[in-house]
């Protein structure tokens, strides 16, 4: 492989290409361990992005593309792979607020064009934990939720379109800017939430929001599960669509993350099985808090809630939001294991207590922690069972993952299948339509370099 990387420096330059303990030193990230690559490449355009994609397609070298590196499912890991990092690659292009969209390159971060839109009096939606870290193209490729998939959907509904980069080095330029085009196939939908297996994502065209006037926010407790799906039906039409999250918090996550060492404190006393942390984002500032208080109350006077708290000011808005983000603290029970499924909220009360009841069954002292984007289906789970190793893990998944076959539910919500979920898919997905995942593999990677061994086995 030396005249291969020979070849990328003469082409890219000496400091596009680290190699040795300095490519291990860029694999890893403070969010996972992502082997050891056989080099770093970090190019500046889509078309060195080509010509790198070019020579490992000739030399049949594997090619895991990077964003973030903030996944949490080893979709990025590059053990003996060419690691292409699109950390270069991070410039907003423009911000066209008459046509309601953003160009950005693939290595722009989150946040960063979140921002980008605010200025120019918009709102780029999504919203996530890693959100100071994670790359727009890294989102794409893992068609990325988080906290406002309820009202704005998934990456997949805010691309309009994209620039990518095939196995062979092909340049596909679809910068579409239209909401509506139905002229052919969405060529977009061949790389959003494929995690770099058919294409790397250089250039993205993303839809933008009307920045909102109003933002209120509440934490409340609430007494049965019964009453979850029956509050959040209350919000939404209560709130005439303006509703933009609704996250669910059970009892022993938020004891978690208000107790010490944890810095944050409870908003609502402890004793509660459920906690919601929900917000609405209108364009009327003082209808918008009167008709969020009348909806609250409402919910008060017939018992779906048993207390509440609305935020009065953005410090507390940012303190409630702080203990759904502040999942850290989950590491002290290591080892821990981390789930993202995806069920119906009519399923959920008893899919975790069949876990619960799993888990307690081989390991009495476990814990598990349960929280998640509920308004949308998606539970995350944490699972500590005292012990660690690949053996316990697997049996930890097994418990975690089987359940979901008999109800429909899904081994990953947003997070992706990587090489962590790949050997339970076929629980969720039937085998037409692996073997047609196959067939656009094949089709579009004929020689299997790019992120080989991720979804399914190579």
């Amino acid at each position: 492989m030396s005249d291969f990387l020979s070849e990328l420096r003469a082409a890219l330059g000496a400091d596009a290409v680290a190699e040795g303990k300095a490519a291990e030193a860029l694999a890893q990230s403070r969010w996972q361990r992502l082997g050891r690559p056989l080099a770093v490449v970090r190019p500046r355009s889509t078309a060195e992005v080509s010509t790198i994609l070019r020579l490992a397609h000739a030399a049949g070298q594997p090619v895991t593309a990077w964003g973030g590196r903030t996944g949490l499912v080893e979709g990025a890991q590059a053990d003996g792979a060419l690691a292409l990092s699109l950390e270069r690659m991070d410039r907003i292009l423009e911000v066209d607020p008459a046509g309601g969209t953003m160009t950005v390159e693939a290595g722009c971060i989150l946040q960063s064009a979140c921002e980008a839109a605010e200025a120019k009096g918009c709102q780029f939606p999504l919203d996530l934990g890693a959100r100071g870290s994670a790359t727009i193209g890294g989102n794409i490729a893992t068609n990325a939720g988080g906290n406002r998939v309820i009202r704005f959907g998934m990456m997949r509904d805010m691309v309009l379109g994209l620039e990518a980069v095939l196995a062979d080095g092909t340049v596909v330029s679809s910068m579409n800017r239209l909401i509506k085009n139905n002229a052919g196939y969405d060529l977009k939908q061949l790389f959003i939430g494929t995690e770099g297996t058919l294409g790397v994502v250089t250039r993205a065209v993303l839809r933008l929001r009307a920045l909102p006037a109003s933002q209120d926010t509440a934490f409340l407790a609430v007494d049965a599960f019964e009453k979850l799906p029956r509050l959040l039906r209350r919000l939404e039409q209560g709130l005439g669509g303006a509703l933009s999250a609704f996250e669910v918090l059970w009892a022993d996550f938020y004891q978690l993350v208000t107790s010490a060492p944890a810095t944050n404190r409870p908003v609502l006393p402890w004793g509660h099985p459920y906690y919601v942390l929900t917000e609405s984002l209108g364009g009327d500032r003082e209808a918008d808090a009167e008709r969020f208080l009348r909806v609250l109350t409402e919910a008060l006077e017939t018992g779906e809630i048993a207390d509440a708290a609305i935020a009065k000011s953005q410090a507390e808005r940012d303190e409630m939001w702080a203990l759904r983000d502040d999942v850290g603290q989950t590491s002290r029970h290591r080892p821990i294991y981390t789930f993202d499924v995806s069920l119906g909220i009519a399923d959920m009360e008893a899919y975790v207590a069949a876990v619960r009841a799993s888990l307690a069954e081989r390991w009495p002292a476990f814990t598990l922690m349960v929280f998640g984007h509920l308004g949308d289906g998606n539970l995350h789970l944490i699972a500590g069972v005292g012990a660690g190793g690949p053996e316990v893990r697997r049996a930890v998944e097994e418990r975690i993952y089987r359940p979901l076959a008999a109800i429909g539910g899904s081994i990953s919500a947003e997070h992706g299948v990587g090489l962590q979920k790949r050997d339970f898919l076929a629980l969720s997905r039937s085998a037409e339509e692996i073997a047609l995942m196959r067939t656009l593999k094949r089709a579009l990677d004929p020689r299997g370099i790019l992120n080989p061994g991720k979804i399914f086995e190579a």
